[in-house]
């Protein structure tokens, strides 16, 4: 790590914190879920705005800002098996405040209770059920959040008239074989180890990791909607979300995408410790609103 770039002292040595702390074997879900919400806590609250808890199609999601046009149902990172709907409130309060739109928070079924295609099938039937009128909708999400959000575009082509993809650090090639995943699968905050482990979960068999049913970068991208695509240099995903990126713009999806330099994996969570990475988030959401407002 001492011979890259990062993006600023304070990210610098926030890593060096991270590094210096004790690895005790491989903890428990729970206590990883625990982890997760208590770190996601400690974070200044996003802003202040009407938000509503309630089920659509029978899955539990928070409404933020109901009632305005268009909507973006978001669906969260955390490894297909972490994360919920307070872990990113304060990051999708910010997605709804920068677009002034409704954001629809899918609390999606995770592994290992509910693997592969529960949290895809939850994510689809949100989005469907809101577009059921007309209602314009944009799907958005990060990391593992990212994935399930570019199945349910492919899942809904020619069904659902998507407005546009809006991803941040997606996790676009469960198979785990990018070169970045050697090159920063260790001491980059996210763990390329920890990572396979969660994919099994939710993937337990390993032939479908490279299918096109859950892989990005082998399906039939021809048709989907406008996209963001927002990677990071020090993330271990970096590779597959650019070839995701790229893949699009090959078939002829309109694309915004940057890889930003000197930071790491879903940087918007680092935003209270890293100028660097508040600056790239707001970068992120001014795409995203632009895109939005041309649609």
């Amino acid at each position: 790590m001492s011979n890259d770039r990062i993006a600023d002292p304070e990210l610098a040595a926030l890593l060096r914190s991270v590094h210096a702390q004790p690895v005790n074997g491989v903890p428990e879900i729970a206590a990883l879920r625990q982890a997760a919400r208590a770190r996601a806590a400690a974070r200044t609250p996003g802003p202040t705005m009407p938000t509503v808890d309630r089920l659509i199609a029978g899955v539990p999601v928070r409404m933020y800002q109901p009632g305005l046009l268009p909507v973006i149902v978001y669906v969260h990172g955390g490894g297909f098996v972490l994360g919920d709907l307070d872990t990113h409130d304060a990051q999708v309060r910010r997605l709804a405040a920068a677009t002034a739109a409704t954001v629809v928070a899918v609390d999606y079924r995770r592994a290992p209770e509910h693997p592969w295609p529960a949290a895809v099938d939850d994510a689809v039937s949100v989005v469907a059920s809101i577009a059921a009128d007309g209602t314009p909708v944009a799907v958005a999400g990060d990391s593992a959040g990212g994935l399930v959000a570019a199945l349910t575009a492919l899942r809904l082509r020619g069904k659902v008239s998507l407005l546009a993809q809006l991803l941040v650090c997606p996790n676009a090639d469960p198979t785990l074989r990018m070169p970045s995943i050697a090159e920063k699968g260790h001491g980059w905050l996210l763990d390329v180890d920890e990572l396979r482990r969660w994919i099994s979960m939710w993937l337990p068999d390993p032939a479908m990791r490279g299918s096109a049913a859950v892989s990005p970068l082998v399906a039939d991208l021809s048709g989907l909607p406008p996209a963001v695509v927002v990677t990071a240099e020090h993330d271990p995903l970096r590779d597959e979300g650019d070839a995701y990126a790229s893949r699009l713009i090959d078939v002829g999806v309109p694309v915004v995408h940057r890889c930003e330099a000197g930071l790491v994996h879903n940087f918007p969570t680092l935003r209270n410790a890293s100028p660097a990475a508040a600056a790239a988030e707001d970068r992120f959401l001014a795409d995203v609103a632009a895109l939005l407002r041309a649609r």
